[in-house]
């Protein structure tokens, strides 16, 4: 049975226009020179991607509005790009980092990111966009920060630690490339990583608060997190502030990262932290230590056990996610005070997500297009006229249940629309979808094919905005 999740965009098609960066806050410069290295995160020795030598990759971080100039230097036998998840790109949709708006950077080539964090907090990430090399590094946390006039919904915690959690496969990023254009499905993944590690340990004292930023940073697999005898208090989700609900554990789904805030009010010991992955038959995990300084007792007992295949909680506990529309976000004023339910929707789209076998290979589509890279980038094919790269509405606004084809698709709508899309998944997969350069309203999730009547569940009061949201399987 398919599932579906419902969205509203605001004003989509900043896509094709063009701008560059003004505005006069202050700047940051880095140059990041990306290489091979080894590292042996499941036991055994294997090639990873160093971004200055390090695995995972320097942690970006920012305060709202500051200016990034980031020369990356691309010292692989490959092309190469990195895209920024969840920065929203305003006018400025080339420094997004993937194919359909750059060019990647060829070997011993270099190319500067210019992009600003305007009017953005919370907790974000970056990672390669090219080819499978995602699947050996080269990703790391990007935490842009409240300007200090700007108050937060939170008392400030003692610490701050980023959690890059994700699958892991022993096999090389290019093995599972070619494994992908022979044709084949991607295999199940051979371990959770924490932070590029099997083992990592975080440390704090007894009494006081500390913040976590836990990123799915895997390419396909779904995880609960949890720390053993404590409970999580999510306070922002993907630049969202949210009630401050409290949770034994948390589902994180591909691209997607929330914000906790954990307070040591336990006995003075060490604590598992587990990731375990969800809606697998074979349940991976990986654990890490959360140690209060004044521990002299090892980690020790069971490791807690978390959900497996049930669904319908993890659905339950993604609509428990609401948006605090009385709190500040990057801007002194209430984040409800532009309210997305009040706007009359201008068309509806449906993206429906299949796995059809075209040409005798496994391939992934929408709507029934498999999508095909083109040579030029669409933002340069759009922008100097270029004929045959592309056309607009390739790919149809809702299923037509037709077959299945190759095509560089590309759906058309206007500046300023305000857009419903409904994401229906027909497999029995997981899946994540993903607006680059922007974000949206999750108005809603739902069982079944969706209709019309759908639309009398929606949370159209305080529904967060983000830039990633799962559809159940």
């Amino acid at each position: 049975m398919g599932r579906a999740v419902f969205v509203c965009l605001l004003a989509i098609l900043s896509f094709w226009s063009a701008s560059v960066v003004r505005a006069e806050d202050d700047y940051k410069y880095y140059t990041w020179t990306i290489t091979y290295g080894t590292s042996s995160p499941l036991g055994l020795p294997q090639q990873v991607i160093l971004i200055n030598g390090q695995f995972p990759g320097p942690t970006l971080v920012s305060v709202t509005n500051e200016n990034i100039i980031l020369n990356v230097v691309n010292k692989l036998d490959q092309p190469f790009l990195l895209t920024w998840n969840g920065i929203k790109q305003r006018k400025n949709s080339w420094q997004d980092g993937v194919l359909g708006t750059n060019c990647p950077i060829p070997p011993n080539g270099n190319y500067t990111y210019k992009f600003q964090t305007k009017d953005q907090i919370g907790s974000y990430t970056y990672f390669p966009s090219t080819l499978m090399h995602r699947a050996a590094g080269g990703f790391g946390a990007l935490n842009v920060y409240s300007r200090s006039v700007i108050p937060v919904p939170y008392a400030k915690p003692a610490g701050d630690f980023s959690l890059l959690i994700g699958d892991w496969f022993k096999t090389s990023h290019k093995g599972l490339q070619q494994i992908l254009d022979s044709g084949k499905a991607l295999p199940f993944p051979d371990g959770i990583l924490i932070n590029g590690q099997g083992r990592s340990s975080f440390g704090g004292d007894q009494g006081k608060t500390y913040m976590f930023r836990v990123s799915n940073i895997g390419l396909s697999t779904s995880f609960n997190f949890r720390i053993q005898g404590h409970k999580l208090k999510l306070v922002e989700v993907e630049g969202s502030h949210v009630l401050q609900n409290m949770y034994d554990s948390l589902d994180i789904h591909v691209g997607q990262s929330v914000t906790l805030l954990v307070t040591l009010d336990q006995a003075p010991k060490d604590y598992y932290i587990v990731a375990s992955t969800r809606f697998t038959q074979t349940v991976l995990t990986a654990t890490g230590v959360l140690h209060y300084t004044n521990s002299r007792v090892p980690v020790s007992g069971p490791i807690p056990a978390g959900p497996t295949n049930e669904v319908g909680w993890s659905m339950d506990q993604a609509r428990s996610y609401r948006w605090n529309l009385t709190s500040n976000a990057a801007r002194p004023n209430p984040q409800g005070s532009f309210h997305y339910g009040k706007i009359t929707t201008s068309r509806t789209i449906v993206l429906a997500n299949s796995a059809p076998i075209i040409n005798g290979k496994q391939r992934y589509a929408v709507n029934g297009v498999s999508y095909i890279n083109s040579d030029t980038p669409l933002k340069l094919a759009d922008y100097f006229n270029i004929p045959g790269v592309f056309t607009i509405n390739s790919i149809q606004s809702s299923p037509s249940g037709s077959g299945a084809s190759l095509a560089t698709s590309v759906m058309g709508t206007s500046h300023h629309d305000f857009i419903e899309v409904v994401f229906q998944n027909n497999e029995n997969t997981m899946q994540s979808w993903h607006l680059d350069g922007y974000d949206f309203w999750v108005v809603g999730f739902g069982a079944g094919q969706w209709t019309q009547d759908s639309r009398k569940t929606y949370n159209l009061v305080d529904a967060l905005t983000r830039h990633t949201t799962q559809v159940t399987l």
